[in-house]
């Protein structure tokens, strides 16, 4: 599937401009899938500690699976917090399983989710200090709706593709002893 370009949009004349140093943000990731597997978007808005929004972006993709989803928005959220030269991170999500695997709580075992897990790890070292916290939906409404739109935009690519070309989910059968 062909991926429309990255979204990004700073949120205004206060924002921090890439090379500028901030000591704390505050990084609110999600993602969205339709189909699990199918067509997803993933989004990340980066805030000051104090609340204020730095930046959001936004990435189309699939297809894939939510929980893939989910760490795409961590991936670009870690991504955006570096060129922002961020010291001092706090990311939250509203995955439940994303927040406990990042902070070592459950194992990773999904094979699909491993190598992601293993990137987002690498992309940790250079912070000085993370905290990653698990949040209601409704407090993580703007990445949601953010991820929600790019997930649209992966919709619309899916839905220009011939069937043959769309990855199909395997069928299984199972016998019943």
């Amino acid at each position: 599937m062909t991926h429309p370009p990255d979204a990004a949009a700073p949120a205004g004349p206060d924002s921090l401009s890439q090379g500028q140093s901030s000591t704390h943000l505050v990084v609110y990731v999600d993602g969205a899938s339709s189909g699990n597997p199918g067509p997803c978007g993933c989004a990340a808005v980066v805030k000051t500690a104090g609340g204020e929004t730095v930046l959001e972006k936004a990435r189309a993709f699939g297809p894939a699976t939510s929980n893939v989803a989910e760490y795409q928005g961590l991936l670009l959220g870690l991504e955006v917090a570096a060129t922002l030269h961020a010291r001092r991170l706090t990311i939250r999500s509203d995955s439940e399983l994303l927040v406990r695997q990042v902070a070592g709580q459950y194992k990773v075992r999904s094979p699909h989710l491993k190598p992601l897990w293993q990137r987002a790890r690498k992309l940790l070292g250079p912070f000085e200090t993370v905290d990653i916290e698990r949040i209601p939906r409704h407090q993580n409404a703007e990445a949601d709706a953010l991820a929600r739109k790019a997930l649209e935009k992966a919709r619309q690519v899916d839905a220009k593709l011939p069937p043959e070309a769309r990855k199909q989910p395997k069928q299984r059968t199972f016998r019943l002893k």
